[in-house]
């Protein structure tokens, strides 16, 4: 008997023992058999259909290097769901495939078990099982893999919004403490302390909860409306300066430069660009440049110093993303998501930001926005 009839013929006892191996890997007694069965019988006649098909040579060569066309999309479903299901019942990636590994050992053995006399189109049978199977365990991990995903990125959108709440809280008190308390020059410090450092991680929540909109598939959002950039990055720099009086950063303007862009967001570019700047580079040497053109302004800020490691340009601009030098040398409390935020805000107003860092010229990040976003 070939291969696909023989799994389409015993599905039901291939099914019992998938179902046996299932209940020895999870701890849990109280999964029921259709949820231990779960989508083990739809993978197996799916993937005996896909044995039948028709498959030239260079199909079969294309399919294994992982190219090949998705000739089975009922296979891909029935996958695709038992990684979904398989991740909400508990499991984890290594006991859901080796639910698979299990499966194509026991079709084999026990197809093998049932052979009376060999044949050359037994072997062809088996390779088109294997291949069945590899579809079905990428699907299924690939699926287990976003509901994963899924699940932490709405983890940590819920703990940066529960956070704001209490650093509130802290934010406010300290204001009260300033307005009406009676403190010395040491109390004063203390408050202004826990001041900055609530500032600090409340910044951090926020970009916290921007890398969650965005991996959760949503665009950052813009409200767009007229304002000066030049405005703004004298606002940025001062603001910067305040926190590391040692600093002079220094700004030219040449050209008009205004547009249409969102105020709040921007802020948050030219803090993100600043600070990025004054943290990595000599910080008594940053220039921050606005060239206004005719249907858009230019902004560049640049610093001498280390230049960033040729290997750390392809990735800088990725969430979560701190150079080595910058752990071991210059530890700070950021996540890796200030660039990051640079990014998202210049693309959402339908611009761009690109990098260049030499020892000899230094480094320097480019933003590029149109006036009308």
């Amino acid at each position: 008997m070939r291969l696909s009839e023989f799994m389409v013929a015993e599905v039901e006892r291939i099914v019992s023992e998938w179902e046996q191996f299932a209940r020895v890997l999870t701890a849990d007694e109280d999964l029921d058999r259709d949820t231990l069965r779960d989508h083990a019988r739809a993978i197996l006649l799916a993937a005996a259909r896909n044995m039948n098909t028709a498959q030239t040579a260079r199909e079969q060569v294309a399919k294994a290097k992982g190219e090949g066309p998705e000739q089975t999309p009922s296979l891909n479903r029935a996958a695709s769901s038992h990684g979904e299901l398989r991740h909400h019942i508990g499991f984890d990636l290594v006991q859901m495939t080796s639910e698979f590994r299990h499966l194509r050992a026991c079709v084999i053995h026990l197809w093998v078990g049932s052979l009376k006399t060999p044949d050359l189109n037994y072997f062809q049978d088996m390779i088109r099982f294997n291949e069945a199977i590899d579809e079905a365990l990428a699907e299924s991990t690939a699926a287990y893999a976003e509901q994963v995903n899924h699940s932490r990125d709405l983890f940590l959108a819920i703990l940066g919004h529960d956070l704001r709440a209490p650093l509130q809280a802290v934010s406010m008190s300290t204001e009260m403490l300033l307005r009406k308390g009676n403190l010395d020059a040491d109390g004063l410090t203390y408050v202004a302390h826990i001041k900055q450092g609530a500032r600090h991680m409340g910044a951090m929540v926020g970009d916290l909860l921007e890398l969650v909109r965005s991996r959760l598939g949503k665009r950052l959002p813009i409200d767009p409306a007229p304002m000066d950039l030049a405005i703004a990055a004298r606002v940025a720099l001062a603001e910067a300066s305040a926190g590391q009086p040692d600093c002079r950063p220094t700004l030219s303007v040449h050209g008009d430069a205004t547009g249409h862009w969102d105020r709040g967001r921007i802020d948050q570019l030219l803090q993100n660009l600043i600070g990025n700047a004054l943290q990595h580079g000599n910080r008594r040497i940053v220039t921050v440049q606005l060239s206004g053109m005719a249907t858009e302004v230019v902004l560049t800020v640049h610093n001498p110093g280390e230049p960033i490691p040729v290997d750390a340009i392809a990735t800088i601009f990725d969430p979560l993303v701190r150079s080595s030098s910058e752990s071991l040398n210059n530890p700070s409390t950021s996540l890796g998501l200030g660039l990051f935020i640079v990014k998202e805000v210049a693309q959402a107003h339908g611009g761009t930001v690109e990098v260049k860092s030499t020892a000899e010229q230094g480094t320097t990040f480019t933003v590029v926005l149109p006036r009308n976003s």
